[in-house]
């Protein structure tokens, strides 16, 4: 087998301007999703702070009103006892 006739690839140990440019657009590429990557991340910390602060808002409003609704209804409780021994005093 002889060299012209063989199918080997070859390196070419050349370096083009085209492959040059193509690699620097390629490093700013990458370079410019790391920027927008970070960006999103920090607008995501910024609204997963915010929904904690709201869950938390709501979990506190949450146990206040917890705390009327049993506090009433130990009030009803109270007015159905007094109801109940007035209706048997008559």
């Amino acid at each position: 087998m002889t060299r012209s006739n063989s199918k080997t690839w070859r390196l070419s140990r050349q370096i083009n301007l085209s492959v040059i440019v193509q690699l620097a657009l390629l490093a700013s590429l990458i370079v410019g999703s790391w920027v927008n990557l970070q960006k999103q991340l920090d607008l995501l910390q910024h609204d997963v702070t915010m929904l904690l602060q709201s869950q938390e808002a709501l979990r506190q409003k949450l146990d206040s009103l917890w705390t009327k609704s049993i506090s009433h209804e130990y009030r009803l409780q109270a007015v159905e006892k007094r109801s109940a021994s007035t209706k048997e005093e008559f």
